[in-house]
């Protein structure tokens, strides 16, 4: 949709101007006619290519906005007032430009979630169709104390995650990084040694040199191979069938993967939970937890729900088929459906499932510290010994 940047006056005689999105110039006159502006110009603004990779606005950011908003909008502060305090404040300035055109599409007649929609890349569908029933439901001020709650959360488990994954990534990377060094830059030192000796070197230490000779020589290739490597298992993602066979690997890899497994969990009833008691049906908040669920075996189970409950049957089944979700977990979604209170019972799933990821993470970190450190300390030991197993052959032959 083009944008469009316009001057015109109030009934009151005071000059306005601003940008907009609008289908057409007629489309944009309609709207300022409605806030009462006579407009004077109208000028399309140019396309500008964006070479920016992603959003440039931290989750962090999305969710002190919608903390902050809901606050605001509970006191009772006119919508666009709250947006131009939150303009003003806001620290990241891609996050300032999106709530400040946000405020021109709600001062020109949209609604706040058609605002909202305009910004696909920050605001998802989940955020969107939530703040719609809000506005739908004269409870905007409810809708976002509870979404706020939601993307704090979830926050607070992809921060779980992560942090359990950084420490051993970390460890790996500096090992390998450590282990190439030696291979590359210290080994060679000592092979030019051992060639003026003369005498036939142990096999640890023939072994080592040839890797190291390897490494060497064909670094460009091994360099080459590991970028296409990472190239192929990307398109290979990207497809229906290579994104669902890696991520039933995820779920099913030992030890990470019951992670993995208990963060699905808890998102998927966070999601579904939290958008239930927001007003949004069944059918669509299953369409929304199933785009936003971020693994493919879930997202296949809720399509299937959302099938089975338009034959009038229940979510349940197809949950279960997929051998993700614990038999608790499954029955305690039944129970939900007959009793009404799906949402609050899918609330206390997560509620449990988040504190699991607590003790899934240490556990995880407990266990693979040790691991990482041992293997590290083979590897790199190993490889000096290797090479000083021929001195020690020489030391005794003297003695």
């Amino acid at each position: 949709m083009p944008v469009f940047d316009y001057k015109g006056k109030t009934m009151a005689g005071a000059q306005v101007m601003g940008s907009l999105k609008a289908k057409s110039r007629q489309d944009l006159e309609r709207i300022l006619r409605q806030n009462r502006i006579l407009v004077s110009s109208i000028r399309k603004k140019p396309t500008q290519i964006n070479f920016k990779v992603g959003t440039g606005i931290k989750r962090q950011d999305l969710s002190r906005f919608t903390r902050q908003f809901a606050t605001m909008i509970g006191s009772g502060l006119p919508m666009i007032q709250c947006l131009e305090i939150l303009g003003a404040q806001v620290e990241s300035a891609e996050m300032r430009k999106v709530i400040l055109q946000i405020k021109e599409s709600v001062q020109g007649g949209s609604t706040l979630a058609d605002a909202l929609g305009r910004h696909p890349k920050v605001f998802d569908q989940l955020y969107t169709n939530m703040v719609e029933a809000g506005e739908m439901g004269g409870a905007l001020d409810v809708i976002l104390i509870r979404l706020a709650g939601y993307r704090e959360k979830a926050d607070g488990l992809i921060r779980k995650v992560k942090g359990a994954m950084m420490y051993p990534i970390v460890i790996s990377v500096v090992a390998t990084a450590v282990t190439i060094a030696m291979l590359t830059f210290i080994v060679p030192v000592f092979a030019k040694m051992f060639a003026g000796l003369g005498s036939e070197l142990p096999a640890p230490t023939l072994i080592v040199l040839k890797i190291s000779n390897f490494l060497q020589k064909a670094y460009p290739f091994i360099i080459l191979t590991l970028v296409g490597l990472v190239v192929a298992f990307k398109l290979y993602v990207r497809t229906p069938g290579g994104r669902l066979a890696v991520d039933r690997v995820y779920i099913n890899f030992p030890v990470l993967g019951n992670l993995i497994r208990k963060s699905a969990i808890s998102r998927f009833s966070r999601t579904l939970g939290t958008l239930l008691s927001s007003g949004v049906s069944i059918l669509d908040a299953l369409e929304i937890t199933a785009k936003t669920a971020g693994n493919r075996v879930v997202h296949d189970a809720i399509k299937k729900s959302v099938i089975s409950i338009a034959e009038g049957d229940t979510i349940t089944a197809p949950l279960k088929e997929t051998g993700v979700f614990p038999p608790m977990v499954t029955q305690m979604i039944a129970v939900g459906e007959k009793t009404g209170g799906l949402d609050e019972m899918l609330n206390k799933i997560a509620d449990f499932y988040d504190e699991e990821v607590d003790a899934a993470v240490t556990g995880l970190t407990s266990i693979i510290e040790p691991v990482v450190i041992v293997f590290m300390g083979i590897v790199i030991g190993g490889i000096l010994i290797a090479m000083y197993l021929p001195m020690f052959d020489i030391i005794g032959k003297i003695g």
